[in-house]
């Protein structure tokens, strides 16, 4: 018997289609674990905006549990003098601030030099206030510009650039102090040579200090012993409420407790007036960022749990037992009561739970609360203990919701495992299908190859009847 390699060649039959049409029929079975994948995975991608929208809540509520919230204090600045910043350590309070002189970093000179011009081998020293001296190798042939470039390698409290002042040798190397006031100022700039081209055998041929000493007429160098002040160093001083105080630094602390001045303007209208008060829009800021992260919570569920009798279309968590409890416990703790204070109720300070199931704030209301009665808020909100008030309390039962192993987390390893099993029933099921297909290949080969065969046969009789009909004369 012939081999038939290919389904219908034997037989004249379209079994490749016929084939093809089993293996449709087949993987129809597979369509409902697709179907349920789906709905499992779109229940894990509901459970994912969920948690956000939860993960959110609980972000605002932590901002409120905390009494630094409610000590918080802001500053603001009339006049353009100063700016300042207050942290949690200030003092409410008025303050007249006036400034006399702002704090300015020292800056020296050379005298010219022509482009091109090179040293002697040497060593240059820098000494800067306090600091170690700043010593700087100069190699032969070194250019004013390798000079510079050494000096800001060098990474220290001093920055070296080089000024073409147009004149007849307009370079000039010019020493800046990285810190203003008066401790940070440059007191000596010496170069020593190291071979001995100075013919007076004085090594110090470069210098420069507050006094400005003269220039020596046999020094080799007379340009660099000419270096000059071009930018004294001077400390900032200012008023405080009429006294008087003195930094090296126009970032001024200290001088109002807890206050960084910023000093920006110097001189007779150089006036501003710095209030320190405590900060009702943080706060109120914060309470608002909670109602709206607890409404969004509320449009997410909504959103999750809806049903449209028209279409028949329906929320991915509708009916979902979870969610159903998690809406339970967040009610609980929303009509719930905090003891200790003169609030105990969301209702108190000006929220309301809506018919809707949203909050809405009593604007009116909860700023004066904020306003007149701060130490009774941060008692409702954060308590004597870290879950003692309304936030915390919230908090810790959205931590149960949340974590790997609450509620939620639960929920969400349940689908989970759902999809993997759903995942194994259909791998199982597509081998299975590709094992019946392969049976009815076998199956289709051979009723191929028995057609075949047949058709061969059906063949050689014809022939031979139609040689008997010519041996007997008989017409075909």
């Amino acid at each position: 018997m012939s081999t038939i390699t290919s389904l219908g060649i034997g037989s004249g039959l379209d079994l490749n289609g016929l084939l093809d049409q089993l293996r449709d029929a087949e993987r129809g079975r597979l369509q409902p674990i697709a179907q349920q994948k789906e709905a499992q995975q779109a229940k894990l991608s509901a459970y994912g905006k969920l948690q956000g929208a939860l993960s959110s809540l609980q972000s605002a509520a932590d901002t409120l549990n905390g009494s630094a919230l409610f000590g918080s204090l802001s500053s603001s600045v009339t006049g353009t003098s100063v700016t300042s910043a207050a942290d949690s350590n200030a003092v409410p309070g008025r303050y007249d601030v006036s400034v006399t002189t702002l704090a300015r970093a020292q800056s020296i000179a050379t005298g010219g030099f022509a482009e091109g011009k090179t040293f002697a081998e040497g060593t240059l020293s820098i000494q800067a206030g306090g600091s170690d001296s700043l010593d700087v190798s100069v190699a032969e042939g070194a250019s004013l510009e390798d000079i510079r470039d050494s000096i800001n390698a060098a990474g220290s409290s001093i920055t070296a650039s080089i000024v073409n002042d147009g004149a007849d040798n307009p370079y000039r190397l010019v020493l800046s102090t990285n810190e203003t006031g008066e401790d940070a100022e440059i007191s000596s700039v010496s170069f020593t040579i190291d071979d001995g081209l100075d013919p007076d055998g004085d090594q110090d041929k470069l210098s420069f200090d507050i006094a400005d000493v003269p220039a020596d007429p046999a020094d080799p160098y007379p340009n660099l012993n000419k270096m000059t002040q071009t930018v004294a160093a001077q400390n900032a001083t200012l008023t405080v409420n009429g006294i008087g105080i003195t930094s090296q630094s126009n970032q001024v602390e200290g001088a109002i407790q807890g206050v960084t001045l910023s000093l920006a303007e110097e001189g007779e209208s150089a006036n501003s007036t710095v209030i320190v008060e405590r900060d009702n829009f943080a706060v109120r800021d914060a309470i608002s960022g909670f109602v709206d992260a607890f409404n969004s919570l509320k449009e997410t569920t909504a959103d999750l749990t809806s049903f449209n009798a028209e279409t028949g279309a329906a929320g991915e968590l509708l009916g979902d037992s979870a969610l159903r409890t998690i809406d339970s416990r967040l009610r609980g703790v929303l009509g719930g009561i905090v003891s200790g204070g003169d609030f105990s109720t969301l209702s108190d300070i000006g929220i309301s739970l809506q018919r809707d199931g949203t909050l809405e704030i009593d604007a009116e209301k909860l700023d004066d609360a904020v306003v007149n009665q701060r130490q009774a808020l941060t008692t409702f909100f954060a308590g004597d203990t870290e879950a003692g008030g309304f936030a915390g309390a919230l908090s810790e039962m959205l931590d149960q919701v949340l974590d790997d192993r609450g509620l939620l987390g639960s929920a969400r390893s349940g689908v989970e495992s759902r999809i993997t099993s759903l995942d194994e029933r259909s791998a199982r099921m597509e081998i299975s299908i590709e094992r019946e297909i392969e049976r009815y290949r076998v199956q289709f080969g051979q009723l191929d190859s028995m057609i075949a065969q047949m058709n061969q046969t059906s063949t050689y009789l014809t022939q031979q009847f139609d040689n008997l009909n010519s041996m007997l004369g008989r017409d075909n």
